[in-house]
């Protein structure tokens, strides 16, 4: 299956270490640990001093009694397909976070100050570590796709299945009041919660409380349990993905703080999704211990059929599917990965390109907010050209801008300075996660594109770097004309009030601030004016679009 790789495509994908690994901080331990303790202890402390409460299921076991009784077609079908979408987006969202194995509640993302992380690396103070050399190995089994450096392919799977698990959301959420079905999953009164609790209490003191039958009733603490995973965690999912965009958090600054920040938007994404896979183990192990035959009927069939295993092979049958689908999926990634990037690039392209790819970023952070430390990223350039000009601190340097245009330049960067210089503090949003904090001084663009004046067929910029892309060859990437007029978007020479350094991109590097980090060119050689990226490298917009198979806006 991976005869196509290469001999350095096999180093990147195949590391020597690919050992799971997870470390979380003692801190996060410590505060888990005393809720779990106080939780369970304030439990058995009431039944060892008063005994079990009275056991509120008591009151639902006249089935006649009921309004609402078993699960409709619509319902069973939603259920399923959830299932299908969740279990999607949980294996392409681990791809995701292993290729930045750190979560963070601050945005400097600083080694070290992560919570918890998913690599044994401490970053090398003896040598230059990019946020490349820090991504870790996941296994196939648990991700998809697996192994390394596959986050474009992984969030490929992820979006494209995000929009049907939010449709699906919405139709099962509008059904569900526009049936009595609401009343078995809303709670109709506070009693609720003391209700949950004295189930609870059985639970955590090894006794049993009385199961009343779903056909008819969820008990109080089943009834919260359903009401929490869908109108507060799947909302706060898709909340804290949307604060992850950099073209929302670049506009609209307040809503990350919703979640502290971006990276806290980040780690409460992660500990959402590690709420769904908790929810599943216990909810799977309550339904088999509750009556497993029984409760397959229930959600498969919508009849109360305690011994009929009709329900159950129906089950096996969707989890078959639904591994098949990954076996499928694991073959489409490593053989036919750009099907999924062009899937991708179909469902949500035209989406992101009309809707927030058109947001303008605003200013926002203040220099007291500049990070203390900021991720290196790329390969150095080893071409010889760029090097000679490094020796002379780019004194020699010459921008070159042509293509369609009516007047090409070739520029100094004497020659840049003296055309205007724009400062902004902003925050870098990188594809694999993590974030950093910057002042950054340059050119505008516009000051560029009016110079240059191009022609009316001109709508694509290509940036081109003299340094590499990830397997070889020049590393370039694209922009639409629109979005180098955006407020904010600079060729910088200037990175916290010094000129921009080697490793962060001199002579110059791209700003544009509603888009992804590898978007943003460092060490520029040249631009170019064109009438559109699928003429250019592969045709896909980019060195990572064309090899790693990223989107082509990186607007989220």
């Amino acid at each position: 299956m991976f005869t196509n790789f290469d001999e350095r495509e096999k180093l990147v994908h195949y590391p020597n270490d690919r050992k799971l690994y997870v470390r979380i901080k003692p801190v996060v331990f410590v505060i888990t640990g005393i809720f779990i303790i106080a939780t369970i202890g304030a439990a058995w402390i009431q039944y060892l001093i008063f005994g079990l409460p009275k056991d509120p299921s008591l009151t639902l076991l006249n089935t006649a009694d009921s309004s609402v009784i078993g699960f409709p077609i619509w319902l069973i079908i939603c259920h399923w397909i959830n299932f299908f979408f969740l279990v999607i987006l949980i294996r392409a969202g681990l791809s995701i976070l292993f290729d930045h194995p750190r979560l963070y509640f601050n945005e400097g993302c600083e080694p070290g100050t992560e919570w918890i992380k998913f690599t044994p690396v401490n970053v090398p103070k003896d040598k230059l570590w990019t946020a490349k050399d820090d991504a870790r190995y996941i296994s196939p089994f648990l991700g998809l796709p697996g192994y390394r450096h596959t986050i474009g392919i992984a969030r490929g799977w992820h979006f494209i299945h995000v929009p049907f698990f939010v449709l699906n959301g919405i139709v099962f959420v509008v059904l569900l009041f526009l049936s009595d079905q609401w009343l078995k999953i809303v709670p109709t009164t506070w009693q609720i919660l003391p209700d949950a609790w004295n189930v609870f209490v059985y639970y955590a003191t090894l006794n049993m409380p009385i199961e009343p039958n779903g056909f008819y009733h969820f008990n109080a603490l089943q009834q919260l349990s359903y009401f929490t995973v869908i109108f507060i965690l799947a909302p706060m999912a898709m909340l804290s993905g949307i604060c992850m965009s950099p073209a929302i958090e670049n506009r609209f600054h307040w809503l990350p703080k919703l979640f502290g920040n971006r990276q806290g938007a980040r780690s409460v994404h992660f500990l959402v999704m590690l709420s769904y896979v908790i929810f599943i183990v216990i909810h799977v192990t309550m339904v088999v211990m509750s009556g497993l035959l029984r409760n397959m009927n229930h959600i498969t069939l919508g009849s109360d059929n305690p011994s009929s295993t009709t329900g159950l092979f129906i089950v096996i049958s969707i989890v078959f599917f639904t591994t098949a689908f990954f076996v499928y999926a694991y073959w489409v990634s490593w053989n036919r990965p750009r099907w999924v990037q062009k899937t991708d690039a179909f469902i949500n392209g035209n989406l992101w390109e009309n809707t927030i790819d058109k947001l303008k970023p605003s200013p926002y952070y203040k220099k007291e907010e500049i990070s203390p430390f900021f991720w290196p990223n790329g390969k150095l350039p080893t071409s010889e050209i760029w090097k000679e000009l490094a020796k002379n601190k780019f004194k020699d340097y010459k921008l070159k801008v042509g293509g369609l245009v009516e007047n090409p330049v070739e520029l100094s960067l004497d020659e840049l300075m003296k055309l205007g210089k724009e400062q902004n503090i902003t925050m870098h949003h990188c594809i694999q996660g993590w974030t950093g904090v910057a002042e950054w001084g340059g050119l505008p663009l516009r000051v560029i594109v009016d110079l240059v004046k191009p022609h009316p067929s001109a709508t694509t910029v290509v940036f081109y770097s003299f340094g590499e892309g990830l397997y070889g060859g020049v590393y370039y990437d694209t922009h639409s004309l629109d979005n180098c007029l955006k407020p904010a978007s600079i060729l910088a020479w200037e990175m916290n009030y010094k000129p921009l350094s080697e490793v962060y991109g001199a002579p110059l590097r791209l700003r544009i601030e509603n888009q992804l980090g590898y978007k943003m060119v460092k060490w520029i050689e040249r631009i170019e004016f064109a009438e559109s990226h699928k003429n250019i490298g592969k045709g896909y917009g980019g060195k990572n679009e064309d090899d790693e198979y990223f989107d082509l806006l990186a607007s989220t």
